[in-house]
């Protein structure tokens, strides 16, 4: 699936959901899109937690 394909798809289900259930709902989905998102970007290793972790304390590595 393409990058325009995948947005179109978020887009259209958040619209719905909004439309359907309302804004909590709304809110509630986006987020657990958020983190659906982050832990599969974890498990195929394409995010690496511990410099995450050191880059939101203000600590840089080179």
């Amino acid at each position: 699936m393409s990058p325009s394909t995948t947005g179109l798809v978020i887009g259209a289900v958040l619209a719905l959901t909004a439309v359907v259930l309302g804004f909590g709902a709304f809110v509630v989905v986006a987020l657990g899109m958020g983190i659906g998102y982050g832990v599969g970007r974890v498990v195929e290793g394409k995010l690496d937690l511990r410099s995450l972790g050191d880059t939101l304390r203000g600590r840089r590595s080179s």
